[in-house]
């Protein structure tokens, strides 16, 4: 039996998406259609809706276009990388929920003339998670900035950029399972890796050099945030956690 699948309209019309923007992802190859009829029109099975589902809980998330790249090309077992988003979303679910708790109780207190509990009032308030450097790289110049970055690369040059991250999670995977500390030669030769890889994005975005702050603050994010800790843990269980220590180690003797 044929497996069924839907011209690029329905999953535009379906996805809350638009035919431009899959065409979009098709051109950057971030989501090749299954097939292309004899008319030019693109078709997507399965497999891809599963992956423009990631894709677009992806950018609802905050992510641009190359790091939504990298999130997907690092680990191709999808179920795996759902229940990492699953997670996230839980997560931002608690949250909001501890937040709506707390505006509901400030607006009680305000119709009732009840003293305001200041330790009540910012409960899922967190404004302190990523400072300084990292929060302005992905404010929305920067995230702009970066989608036409990646957009200009040709399918080369992406893939290369995709395969140099994945050799550089391999190679902090190893180091961990040899029984390595992030201070020895070799994972910090590979966060010099990290840190030049970090700079090539950067650069073609027109954003300045990589600072201690950002590489350090990037690195809290790969534990700290599991968009980000799946992109190095498909290499092996604390590799996240590894990258982390050894970039704050380099970014304290190089940076």
């Amino acid at each position: 039996m044929k497996e069924r699948d839907w011209s690029i309209q329905e999953i535009a019309r379906t996805a809350g998406t638009t035919s431009r923007t899959l065409r979009h992802y098709d051109d950057i190859g971030l989501l090749r259609p299954s097939r292309t009829g004899g008319n030019g029109y693109r078709y997507y099975d399965a497999a891809t809706l599963v992956r423009l589902q990631r894709v677009l809980m992806l950018r609802d998330l905050g992510l641009g276009l190359p790091a939504i790249a990298v999130a997907l090309d690092s680990d191709d077992d999808e179920a795996r990388a759902l229940r990492t988003h699953l997670r996230w979303l839980e997560s931002e679910h608690d949250r909001l929920d501890h937040q709506i708790a707390s505006v509901r109780s400030t607006i009680r207190s305000l119709e009732n003339g009840e003293e305001l509990m200041a330790q009540n009032m910012f409960d899922g308030f967190d404004h302190t998670r990523y400072q300084g450097e990292v929060a302005e790289r992905w404010g929305a110049k920067a995230y702009q900035a970066g989608d036409s970055w990646w957009a200009s690369l040709r399918e080369v040059e992406r893939s290369a950029f995709l395969d140099e991250q994945r050799a550089i999670a391999e190679g902090f995977a190893a180091a961990k399972q040899a029984g390595q500390a992030p201070g020895d030669d070799a994972p910090q030769a590979l966060a010099r890796r990290q840190h030049d890889w970090l700079a090539a994005s950067a650069h073609g975005t027109g954003q300045p050099e990589i600072t201690a702050e950002y590489f350090i603050g990037l690195a809290e994010m790969y534990v700290d945030d599991p968009r980000f800790t799946a992109a190095y843990d498909w290499a092996g269980e604390g590799t996240a956690v590894f990258v982390r220590d050894a970039m704050t180690v380099y970014a304290d003797r190089n940076l």
